[in-house]
C-alpha cells in the first residue's frame, strides 16, 4: 500500500510539471534524526542538535511538505530531522531539486540496549533492521503451557517458528513476503564499524555508577563501546526481561541465526520500509543505507529491579547517547565526503565476519 501511494504521488508530481530538473543537485550524504527538543541548536539537545552544531549545518533548505526539516553545510552534508515522521522523509526524497542516485544515508537515533550485548552510551551499526510490529499476539496469561511468551510470527503456529503456512495471512502466498528481517548492506556496515570502532566515546559518572547494579551481565558493566548488531523497531514501547528474551529470539529467528539483538526503538522499521519502497521506485540506492543506534537506557531492569520503575528511565543516558552517536557516525560521514570522487560510484565495503 505504501509503495503504491508513493508511486501515485510521484506520478502526480510529474503530471503537475514537477519533473526532476536536469540540473538537480547531487546529494552526497544525509544524516537523519528522528526528533529534536525545541530549537535545532542552543538549548537542550535531542537527536539532531549535536549534528547541527558540530557539523555546522547552518544553511536551512525549504522543502515543500517538510518545513524546517532540512539543513546542510559547506562540505555537502545534509541533515534531516523527521519532525513529522515519515512525511518529512518522503517529501525530501521526492523534491525534484535533488538527485539521490548516489546518496549515502545515515539513520541515527537513541535506543534501549540489550544488557547481554552492550551498555548505556554504546553505539551499534546494524546489519539488519528487524520489524517487531507485524506479529500474532496472545496475552501471556492465556498462552499454551510451554510457550515462553504470546508473540509469534504470522503464518507460524507457535513462538520461535518461521512462517510455514503463508495462507494464514490474507492473500499472501509466499513465505518470504512475511519476513520481518529488512537487510542492510553488511559490507558497508562493517566498513563503517571498522572506521569507527576505536573512536573515543564519552562516558558519564552517573551512568558509570549505575553499571555496578548489573551483576552477572559483563557487557552491561562495560564503558560505552562501538558494536555491530541489529536494531529491532516496534511502535509499542516494550520493556522487561520476558520481552527482552522475545526480542533476542525474534532477531535470531528472522536472521536465521546470523544476527543478534542489540538495540530496540520505535521507528527504524517504519523508515527502512519507506526506503525499501523508494529504492524499488528508483529514488534511492538501497545499498547505501547505514543505521547507527546509540543506547540511552537498558531494555530491561537490572537484577532485582522493577520493570515499572525502570521503563522509560532514559535520563541521563539520553545526552550520552546523543553525544556518542555523533562521535561514531561523523567519522564515517567525513570519510565519505572527503573521498567522494572514489565513493560516488564505488560503495566502500569490508567483508563482514560471520554474524552471531
Amino acid at each position: 500500500m505504501l509503495r503504491r501511494r508513493i508511486a501515485l504521488l510521484a506520478g502526480w508530481l510529474a503530471i503537475a510539471g514537477c519533473q526532476p530538473l536536469l540540473a538537480a543537485e547531487e546529494v552526497k550524504v544525509v544524516v537523519v534524526a528522528n526528533w529534536e527538543n525545541g530549537a535545532d541548536s542552543g538549548d537542550a539537545p535531542g537527536e539532531y542538535q549535536d549534528w547541527v552544531e558540530r557539523e555546522h549545518l547552518d544553511q536551512k533548505i525549504a522543502v515543500r511538505g517538510a518545513p524546517d526539516a532540512v539543513r546542510r553545510n559547506a562540505q555537502g552534508l545534509y541533515g534531516l530531522v523527521l519532525r513529522h515522521g515519515a512525511p518529512d522523509l518522503v517529501a525530501f526524497i521526492l523534491d525534484p531539486r535533488f538527485d539521490f542516485s548516489h546518496t549515502y544515508w545515515l539513520f541515527t537515533g537513541i535506543s534501549g540496549v540489550d544488557p547481554n550485548t552492550g551498555s548505556v552510551g554504546s553505539v551499534a551499526w546494524a546489519r539488519w533492521v528487524i520489524d517487531g510490529d507485524r506479529a500474532r499476539e496472545l496475552d501471556d496469561r492465556d498462552i499454551p503451557k510451554g510457550w515462553p511468551y504470546g508473540l509469534f510470527a504470522i503464518g507460524a503456529s507457535r513462538p520461535d517458528q518461521l512462517p510455514d503456512n503463508p495462507n494464514h495471512y490474507g492473500s499472501v502466498t509466499d513465505v518470504a513476503e512475511l519476513s520481518q528481517a529488512l537487510p542492510l548492506n553488511q559490507g558497508l556496515a562493517h566498513w563503517a564499524y571498522q572506521l569507527s570502532r576505536k573512536v573515543p566515546l564519552a562516558d558519564d559518572n552517573v551512568i558509570a555508577a549505575r553499571r555496578k547494579a548489573w551483576q552477572g551481565y559483563p557487557m552491561a558493566q562495560q564503558p560505552p563501546m562501538v558494536l555491530e548488531g541489529e536494531t529491532l523497531g516496534a511502535i509499542r514501547y516494550w520493556h522487561g526481561a520476558s520481552r527482552n528474551r522475545w526480542a533476542e529470539d525474534w532477531v535470531k529467528m528472522w536472521t536465521r541465526g546470523q544476527g543478534r539483538f542489540v538495540m530496540t526503538n520505535e521507528e527504524s522499521q517504519t523508515y527502512q520500509r519507506i526506503m525499501i519502497t523508494m529504492g524499488h521506485e528508483g529514488f534511492v540506492d538501497l545499498k547505501r543505507i547505514l543505521v547507527l543506534r546509540s543506547a540511552s537506557n537498558f531494555s530491561m531492569p537490572p537484577p532485582g529491579g522493577s520493570s515499572t520503575a525502570s521503563i522509560g528511565d532514559e535520563a541521563p543516558g539520553q545526552v550520552l547517547a546523543f553525544d556518542n552517536n555523533q562521535r561514531a557516525g561523523s567519522v564515517v560521514l567525513h570519510q565519505l565526503l572527503q573521498h567522494w570522487a572514489q565513493y560516488r560510484l564505488q560503495i566502500p565495503s569490508v567483508p563482514a565476519p560471520a554474524a552471531h
